[in-house]
């Protein structure tokens, strides 16, 4: 063991837990997975293996290799489960033969390895048999290494219904039969879509908060990006993986740039565009190339398309509206839905002017009647068309459809314009 002395070696042994699991708890309940041949069982294993940690890191100092470190707890414990259930068969014999003398496992671990363990993980834990709700928890929990406290929090749902879905998830997995595996090719790409959509749906959240006082919750959204990393990493003859990490980055390239001092949203027109996070577009651009090497790109290429049209702009005014225009048109085609159409009404206000628009937005008032967004963008383009008294209706309409307090107060300071 390793380790610093003193009075701060309790809050570094906990700090290190923390980090290491964030980084290894993926492959660690994929080993144990592999290892016990139940993905629940290894999910709870890897648990133990966590709490045990934070009792003896901050006590006897961090070990040398603290991922091998927490995979031989979980194995151990995985034996000790077998004992008692007297479950002495060859995954046994195995296991106790790995552990040898008690000494900690590190042959071989290879912290830079992404290996099928991960997959296997990813895709089992985005499995179409469960609820997206599910999918979303089970993958922040055994893939990202969240608690349960922290995916509560980030999508503002007591911790008790975070725990409950996990639970149901497990069993649901275990009652389908669902194999710890990475599916064979001929299923991987129908799976793949669940998982893309597992990990966009996260990065969604945390980049425009759907409800809550944060405008930005960061974290999520950089787990969302992790995770979309390592899958490109696993996959990387799928285009629509690279083609999902091209959107996540381009978008996020804008945060520092989203949000005021005050942590108030700051509109596109409005930002500081060098602020911009240059790397981060460098590597969506990048990702977009190597996913329109494919067989042409889907709806999350075509969408980290219109990032680009925008990372790459020097102004709004600047910006390639009338190719974002036909961006859109191509994602309603492919991947058709009412945000889509609304978005390209943008668009093509920019492109040609709110009159133009305004048509759009009004054939979509019914597909999204409990939404905020629609009353916004009619408020908005009311607003170009110098009908006001018409645009503080819309924005008026628009504040208490609205869940999130930080939008809420974009909305009404266009209201207070208006006079």
């Amino acid at each position: 063991m390793t380790g610093s002395t003193g009075p701060s070696r309790g809050s570094a042994g906990r700090e290190a837990v923390t980090a290491v699991w964030r980084i290894e708890s993926a492959r660690i309940v994929g080993a144990l997975a592999r290892y016990t041949g139940d993905f629940g069982v290894a999910e709870d294993l890897a648990q133990e293996a966590l709490a045990e940690a934070l009792v003896s890191w901050p006590r006897e100092g961090v070990p040398n290799n603290p991922g091998a470190w927490l995979l031989t707890v979980g194995k151990r414990r995985a034996v000790d489960a077998f004992r008692r259930r007297s479950a002495l068969d060859d995954r046994y014999a195995a296991l106790a033969h790995d552990l040898g003398e008690g000494t900690v496992d590190d042959a071989g671990w290879d912290p830079d390895q992404i290996d099928d363990d991960v997959l296997a993980l990813i895709f089992t834990a985005c499995h179409p048999v469960l609820a997206p709700e599910a999918r979303v928890a089970l993958t922040l929990r055994v893939v990202g290494g969240l608690t349960s406290d922290e995916i509560a929090k980030a999508f503002l749902v007591p911790t008790a219904t975070v725990q409950a879905r996990i639970t149901r998830a497990k069993k649901a997995l275990g009652a389908a039969g669902v194999p710890f595996e990475v599916p064979p090719a001929d299923e991987r790409r129908a799976r793949l879509g669940s998982v893309l959509t597992v990990l966009y749906v996260i990065f969604t959240e945390g980049s425009s908060a759907s409800s809550g006082a944060s405008w930005i919750r960061f974290d999520l959204a950089g787990e969302a990006q992790r995770l979309a990393r390592v899958l490109a990493r696993l996959v990387p003859d799928e285009s629509e993986v690279h083609g999902l990490l091209a959107l996540l980055e381009l978008t996020a390239a804008r945060f520092p740039a989203r949000t005021g001092p005050d942590g108030r949203p700051v509109l596109l027109e409005d930002q500081d565009r060098r602020r911009w996070d240059r790397s981060a577009i460098q590597r969506g651009r990048a990702a977009l190339a190597q996913a329109a090497r494919g067989r042409g790109l889907g709806a999350y290429g075509l969408q980290a398309s219109i990032a680009e049209c925008h990372a790459v702009a020097d102004s709004v005014a600047g910006t390639n509206w009338a190719r974002i225009v036909v961006l859109y048109e191509a994602l309603g085609t492919l991947a058709p839905s009412p945000v889509v159409d609304l978005n390209r009404a943008v668009a093509v206000s920019m492109a040609e002017g709110p009159a133009a628009a305004l048509p759009i937005v009004d054939s979509l008032v019914d597909a999204l009647p409990h939404s905020h967004l629609i009353p916004s963008v009619r408020g908005e383009l009311l607003t170009r068309l110098g009908r006001t008294a018409e645009a503080r209706a819309e924005f008026e309409r628009a504040i208490p459809l609205c869940a999130n307090t930080q939008e809420q107060t974009v909305l009404r300071a266009k209201l207070d314009k208006l006079g």
